[in-house]
């Protein structure tokens, strides 16, 4: 591995970071072919997964590909699946040598993309920029190894952690900049997640707003029996983008009016008269989500929380302090001693126009 190894995997990990989002099931992939020192092809997975990076590349690169050096954000699929493999198009183009990232875990490509490669006299190289891959790749590594998406809690609070006032105002606790950050975040998870008791209170769209998105995440609200208001602004925009309704299996719903509306119905495990979260988010991974967005109050919070379920935490700080009449960010969780109390790793803090963002991932 030298330093142009790690400067071009570097622009492929770039290319891959812009289809986070918008690629699901399949995992955003970055691809890079460089000839003589100057790249000839670039590409990533297009949006709704399909072409794959790969095949994007070499289609620029085209003649020039043959001789040159592939950079690839993860291992070339080897599988036959709705388009023919990566690695068999690599070695077709004449491919000299490819450079990866990552190795996939999902048993139909792991290290077979690798030895069909070797096996054409293809020179591979693995592990550039391996942890920097990882994590881009968290959510679909997370589906494939877990069975469930990456999940993503935000909040926006005040100083002393709250997210409303006593009756309930919160509109707005952070300021424009903090809000363009979080419809970004929005564009770069495949869905957007929400409790009941929020989508009741603030009645909110959960679309991607004034960053000229083409394709919306999905919209969804866990409710065990559906009891939402309708009308509401998540059907009135449904042509805007896809709405799911995760309520209780074997609950007494009425599908009828929401399934007019274009909605679609999704049943999920109940338990202790509440949604299942670790079941939620298994029957979203079983719908091939692979980063998934939470904005909800306290008690969903706390839920997300108490199952350990939050791969990473986005806090929104605001100059405003509410008193404990406020409502809490984050509901009961039960601690009663210290080392009870579910930990995060700081990853990063830096101010949004007269807010704060600090972001946390799951501790080691």
């Amino acid at each position: 591995m030298n330093d142009d190894d790690r400067r071009h995997m570097s622009h492929a990990l770039g290319l891959a970071r812009r289809g986070l989002g918008q690629v699901w099931p399949n995992p955003s992939v970055g691809c890079v072919i460089v000839k003589e020192g100057r790249i000839v092809g670039r590409g990533r997975t297009g949006d709704g997964g399909r072409p794959h990076g790969e095949t994007q590349a070499l289609k620029m690169a085209g003649d020039a590909a043959r001789g040159a050096t592939a950079y690839v954000t993860l291992e070339p699929c080897a599988h036959t699946g709705q388009t023919p493999p990566c690695s068999e198009a690599l070695i077709a183009a004449g491919i000299a040598r490819v450079v990866v990232a990552l190795k996939d875990p999902d048993a139909r490509a792991c290290g077979k993309g690798l030895a069909a490669l070797s096996a054409a006299g293809i020179e591979v190289a693995t592990g550039v920029l391996e942890d920097q891959a990882r994590a881009l790749q968290e959510g679909f590594l997370r589906r494939v190894t877990d069975g469930r998406p990456k999940v993503t809690l935000k909040l926006a609070v005040t100083l002393d952690g709250r997210i409303a006032t006593a009756t309930g105002d919160s509109q707005w606790i952070t300021g424009p900049d903090a809000r363009r950050i979080v419809h970004g975040l929005r564009h770069a998870h495949d869905a957007v997640l929400g409790g009941a008791g929020t989508a009741r209170a603030d009645n909110p769209t959960l679309t991607v707003r004034d960053m000229g998105a083409k394709r919306q995440p999905v919209r969804i609200v866990a409710s065990r029996s559906l009891d939402l208001p309708y009308p509401n602004r998540l059907t009135e925009t449904i042509d805007q983008g896809p709405v799911w309704l995760a309520h209780g299996a074997g609950e007494d719903v009425d599908p009828k009016v929401w399934r007019d509306a274009g909605a679609r119905l999704l049943p999920v495990p109940v338990k202790d008269g509440r949604i299942d979260p670790v079941g939620l988010m298994h029957c979203l991974g079983a719908e091939g989500l692979t980063r998934v967005f939470c904005e909800g109050g306290g008690a969903f919070a706390a839920s997300l929380l108490a199952a350990d379920l939050v791969d990473e935490l986005v806090v929104f700080s605001a100059g405003r302090i509410f008193g404990s009449d406020g409502l809490p960010a984050i509901g009961t969780l039960g601690v009663k001693m210290l080392d009870e109390a579910p930990r995060l790793r700081l990853h990063k803090v830096r101010q949004v126009g007269d807010d704060i963002l600090h972001v946390w991932n799951r501790a080691l």
